[in-house]
Protein backbone atom coordinates (compact mmCIF):
# COMPACT_ATOMS: atom_id res chain seq x y z
CA UNK A 1 0.00 0.00 0.00
CA UNK A 2 1.08 3.38 -0.89
CA UNK A 3 1.71 6.20 1.18
CA UNK A 4 -0.80 8.21 -1.15
CA UNK A 5 -3.61 5.66 -0.59
CA UNK A 6 -2.88 4.28 3.33
CA UNK A 7 -5.60 6.63 4.79
CA UNK A 8 -5.46 7.44 9.07
CA UNK A 9 -7.97 5.01 10.58
CA UNK A 10 -8.78 7.14 12.75
CA UNK A 11 -10.36 9.51 9.73
CA UNK A 12 -12.57 6.93 8.19
CA UNK A 13 -15.98 7.50 8.71
CA UNK A 14 -17.42 4.52 10.32
CA UNK A 15 -15.09 4.83 13.44
CA UNK A 16 -16.94 7.70 15.92
CA UNK A 17 -14.46 9.28 18.56
CA UNK A 18 -16.35 10.50 21.46
CA UNK A 19 -16.19 14.35 22.42
CA UNK A 20 -13.96 15.40 24.89
CA UNK A 21 -16.60 17.57 25.96
CA UNK A 22 -18.86 14.99 26.97
CA UNK A 23 -19.66 13.98 30.70
CA UNK A 24 -18.76 10.32 31.02
CA UNK A 25 -21.23 8.39 33.39
CA UNK A 26 -20.02 6.86 36.77
CA UNK A 27 -22.02 4.39 38.25
CA UNK A 28 -23.85 6.92 40.61
CA UNK A 29 -25.29 8.44 36.85
CA UNK A 30 -25.80 5.06 36.05
CA UNK A 31 -28.20 4.66 38.98
CA UNK A 32 -30.05 7.47 38.41
CA UNK A 33 -30.60 7.19 34.94
CA UNK A 34 -34.00 5.14 35.27
CA UNK A 35 -33.86 2.37 33.14
CA UNK A 36 -33.51 -1.53 33.08
CA UNK A 37 -29.99 -3.07 33.43
CA UNK A 38 -30.51 -6.90 33.20
CA UNK A 39 -28.46 -9.68 35.46
CA UNK A 40 -27.96 -13.19 34.52
CA UNK A 41 -26.15 -14.09 37.11
CA UNK A 42 -28.84 -16.82 38.84
CA UNK A 43 -30.61 -17.27 35.72
CA UNK A 44 -31.89 -20.96 35.54
CA UNK A 45 -31.52 -23.71 32.54
CA UNK A 46 -34.74 -25.36 33.27
CA UNK A 47 -36.79 -24.31 30.59
CA UNK A 48 -33.67 -23.12 28.31
CA UNK A 49 -31.85 -26.76 27.74
CA UNK A 50 -34.75 -28.09 26.30
CA UNK A 51 -35.36 -25.14 23.63
CA UNK A 52 -34.53 -25.63 20.18
CA UNK A 53 -36.62 -22.73 18.45
CA UNK A 54 -33.45 -20.07 18.31
CA UNK A 55 -35.69 -17.65 17.46
CA UNK A 56 -36.79 -17.38 21.15
CA UNK A 57 -33.25 -16.03 21.88
CA UNK A 58 -33.41 -13.48 19.51
CA UNK A 59 -37.15 -12.16 20.36
CA UNK A 60 -35.75 -12.33 24.28
CA UNK A 61 -32.94 -10.09 23.31
CA UNK A 62 -34.81 -7.59 21.06
CA UNK A 63 -37.36 -7.56 23.94
CA UNK A 64 -34.79 -6.40 26.91
CA UNK A 65 -33.80 -3.96 24.44
CA UNK A 66 -37.07 -2.10 23.83
CA UNK A 67 -38.02 -2.80 27.61
CA UNK A 68 -34.11 -0.59 28.05
CA UNK A 69 -34.56 2.06 25.73
CA UNK A 70 -38.25 2.35 27.53
CA UNK A 71 -37.32 2.68 30.69
CA UNK A 72 -38.79 2.50 34.35
CA UNK A 73 -41.23 4.93 34.63
CA UNK A 74 -42.94 3.57 31.17
CA UNK A 75 -42.74 0.09 32.04
CA UNK A 76 -44.42 0.99 35.49
CA UNK A 77 -47.18 2.47 33.85
CA UNK A 78 -47.72 -0.55 31.06
CA UNK A 79 -50.11 -2.93 31.03
CA UNK A 80 -48.89 -6.48 31.46
CA UNK A 81 -49.31 -7.51 28.56
CA UNK A 82 -47.30 -4.63 27.28
CA UNK A 83 -43.90 -3.02 28.37
CA UNK A 84 -45.26 -3.75 31.88
CA UNK A 85 -44.73 -6.36 34.47
CA UNK A 86 -47.14 -8.30 37.51
CA UNK A 87 -45.65 -10.17 40.26
CA UNK A 88 -46.17 -14.15 40.76
CA UNK A 89 -45.89 -15.53 44.49
CA UNK A 90 -43.13 -18.26 44.85
CA UNK A 91 -45.46 -20.91 45.65
CA UNK A 92 -46.94 -20.34 41.58
CA UNK A 93 -43.29 -21.17 40.51
CA UNK A 94 -42.72 -25.08 39.34
CA UNK A 95 -38.70 -25.24 39.42
CA UNK A 96 -36.81 -24.96 42.40
CA UNK A 97 -35.75 -21.21 42.82
CA UNK A 98 -31.85 -21.01 43.08
CA UNK A 99 -29.69 -19.80 45.68
CA UNK A 100 -29.78 -16.21 44.74
CA UNK A 101 -33.78 -16.20 46.12
CA UNK A 102 -33.05 -15.42 49.66
CA UNK A 103 -36.34 -16.00 52.20
CA UNK A 104 -36.97 -12.05 52.13
CA UNK A 105 -38.32 -12.69 48.31
CA UNK A 106 -42.01 -13.67 48.25
CA UNK A 107 -42.30 -13.36 45.25
CA UNK A 108 -41.23 -12.77 41.36
CA UNK A 109 -41.61 -10.27 38.46
CA UNK A 110 -42.68 -11.39 34.92
CA UNK A 111 -42.16 -9.80 31.62
CA UNK A 112 -43.73 -10.69 28.27
CA UNK A 113 -41.84 -11.14 25.01
CA UNK A 114 -42.61 -9.88 22.16
CA UNK A 115 -45.54 -11.40 19.66
CA UNK A 116 -46.05 -14.79 21.30
CA UNK A 117 -45.96 -13.81 25.20
CA UNK A 118 -43.11 -16.11 26.46
CA UNK A 119 -42.35 -14.44 29.79
CA UNK A 120 -39.24 -14.24 31.84
CA UNK A 121 -39.42 -13.52 35.22
CA UNK A 122 -37.25 -11.73 37.76
CA UNK A 123 -36.18 -9.90 40.83
CA UNK A 124 -35.98 -6.01 40.18
CA UNK A 125 -33.62 -4.57 42.85
CA UNK A 126 -33.03 -0.34 41.98
CA UNK A 127 -32.94 -0.38 38.37
CA UNK A 128 -30.97 -3.77 37.84
CA UNK A 129 -33.87 -6.73 36.97
CA UNK A 130 -32.38 -10.09 37.80
CA UNK A 131 -33.57 -12.51 35.25
CA UNK A 132 -33.93 -15.99 37.15
CA UNK A 133 -36.52 -17.62 34.46
CA UNK A 134 -36.80 -17.75 30.63
CA UNK A 135 -39.78 -19.62 29.39
CA UNK A 136 -39.09 -21.26 26.07
CA UNK A 137 -42.62 -23.32 25.82
CA UNK A 138 -45.67 -22.16 28.00
CA UNK A 139 -46.17 -24.10 31.25
CA UNK A 140 -42.34 -25.18 31.93
CA UNK A 141 -42.10 -22.29 34.52
CA UNK A 142 -45.43 -22.06 35.75
CA UNK A 143 -49.19 -22.29 34.89
CA UNK A 144 -50.41 -19.65 32.46
CA UNK A 145 -54.38 -18.92 33.10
Amino acid sequence: MTKKNKKDISQTEFIKHPSNNKKKLGNDDILKDNYPIFCFKYLSDKSIKKCKDSDVFLRFLMRLKELSDAGWDTIRNSNKHGYGMSPIPLHEIKPDLPKGVTPDIDKLHIFRGNGNNLPFLGIQIQNIFRVIFIETKFGDIYDHD
